[in-house]
Formats: C-alpha cells, structure tokens, sequence
C-alpha cells in the first residue's frame, strides 16, 4: 500500500511522532510505516499524545479514529475538536493479528491469550478452535510485553509482528484475525494548520458541527451538500457534556473548502448551525479508491 502522499514534508525537519499506546502497538506500527525517518513517542491516553504535539514534544501526533469491523474508536471524535490541533493526512493500515507466546511455547502449550478487547473480538475463532481462555488487557502490545515477562509457555498474546519483535516472542499462528478486510484509519495530527492545496488531487475536508434548534435543521443543514454535487463520506453523531440535547456532528466530505460546490454548501450549513469548526484539510488516501459498494 502506498503512504500517504508527501508525507515526510509533514514534518520539517524530521523529529518525533507520538501515537496512544506501548510500543509495538498498532499506531507505532503505522507511524513507522508512514514516518520511517522519525522517532515514536508512546503515550499513555489519547490526551497524552495530543499534549506532545502542543508542547512541541512531538511533531505530529498517529491517532486511530475508525475500524472497518470494529467501528469508531470511542472518544477520539469529541477529543478532537478540543485538542487544538489539525489534521493534516490521513493513513489505512489493514490489521493483521498475531498469536504469539514466550520460548518454548505451542499451540498445545497455551491456555490463555491475552489483548485489547477489540483484537479479541476480531480473533474469535481461532480462540474457541483453540478452547483459549480470553483475558481483557488494556492494549495490544501491553500485552506482549506482559507475556513476554511472564515466560510462561500457557500463556499468549495478540498483537502486531511489530510487538512479537520487540518483546522477543515467538509467532505461533499467523493471521489470526476472523475478517481479513479489518483495516483501521489514521488521522495525522498537527499544531500547524497545514491545508492541501486545490489542485487535481483528490481532497477530504473533516469538520464538526452543532446545528441550531429549529424545527428540521439537520435535514435543511445537510441540504446544500446534495444540492450543490459534494459527496460526504461520513456523518456521525455524539453527544457532549453529558446532555441528551446537545448533539455534536463530525462528517468527512470529498471537496476543498476553495472549491465553489463545497462554499455554497458550508455557507448552507453555517446558516443553520450554532457552532462550526473545520479540523481539516488533507488528501485523500489512495486507500479510498478500493471502496466498492456491493450491489444486488
């Protein structure tokens, strides 16, 4: 798969990039595939890594905001709009799980596989196949390193290859994963404001938005994109400040906010909204172009 398209000039001159998680983790796995040149910097929280980059800590900050099976990554959507950083790229990493276990271990050996409940959850038959007991462990790579402490040959772990390198493990079951079109989208976090030029490329403009209270505004708010031809990728809603009434959108539309089809439609949106914050401006991955919709 190609990387996202210009990437190292993200990061003048080249320095760290902070991802959630232990090293090992998928996100350190996708900063070092897409930014081989700078160092990763593991946090503990989401917020951790976002405080990196603001601090100048970290250059840029890897964070996973979606799951082909697994869906949205909790708190990643309202976090955003509040971290004072944008987006500035964007990176599909297709996930591949590893069953792996201390030296001396087997497939007989293993009683228990530990991981991040979302790994479980994509590897469940190979854990029943296996009469595995399932144990929730914060993270991925935490639990590598976990297993790999331990030395114990009943006990293993999913992660990334990545992990098992790290940890000194041993792979006992490749690909271990239930759907092999589990792939998980990354979001490049900058402190700079760093806009795609509208040029031929093709470009995605994420943003959130509140609309006003009025009868039917959502409907009349999203009206000017089908209007006007923009093609809008995503649409989810979530609440805020623990309220039923206060809903907050965050959408993805193909467009650059130059371009006059997408003007017309923000300037649509705006008037029926109370609040509306553009997060970012970036190309889109060639990733997308594999989207197929199936049809009857």
């Amino acid at each position: 798969m190609a990387d996202v398209e210009a990437a190292p000039d993200l990061a003048d001159p080249p320095q760290t990039i902070a991802f959630q998680g232990t090293y090992g983790a998928y996100s350190d796995l996708a900063c070092r595939r897409v930014f081989p040149e700078m160092a990763t910097l593991p946090c503990a929280q989401f917020e951790d890594a976002f405080a990196a980059v603001r601090e100048h800590r970290a250059a840029l900050a890897m964070i996973p905001i979606e799951n082909s099976v697994a869906g949205r990554v909790a708190d990643i959507h309202h976090l955003m709009p509040t971290s004072k950083l944008h987006i500035v790229a964007e990176w599909f990493l297709p996930i591949r799980n590893q069953l792996m276990a201390p030296e001396g271990a087997t497939l007989k050996s293993i009683k228990s596989v530990e991981s991040h409940v979302m790994a479980l959850g994509q590897c469940r038959k190979i854990i029943r196949q296996l009469k595995l007991k399932p144990i929730v462990a914060a993270d991925t790579a935490g639990s590598a390193r976990e297993v790999a402490e331990s030395k114990d040959v009943t006990r293993a772990a999913i992660a990334s290859r990545l992990a098992a390198e790290i940890y000194g493990l041993n792979i006992l079951k490749e690909n271990v994963e239930d759907e092999t079109s589990s792939t998980t989208r990354f979001v490049v976090l900058s402190k700079e404001k760093k806009w795609a030029k509208p040029d031929n490329r093709k470009v995605i403009t994420t943003f959130v938005f509140r609309v006003r209270n009025v009868p039917a505004a959502l409907y009349k708010a999203l009206g000017g994109f089908a209007t006007n031809g923009v093609n809008m990728t995503k649409l989810e809603s979530y609440m805020i400040g623990g309220n039923f009434f206060a809903t907050q959108f965050y959408a993805d539309v193909e467009g650059h906010p130059d371009d006059r089809a997408l003007v017309l439609a923000l300037e649509e949106l705006a008037f029926f909204s109370k609040e509306l914050t553009i997060l970012g401006v970036y190309a889109a991955h060639p990733f997308r172009e594999t989207f197929k919709e199936e049809t009857d």
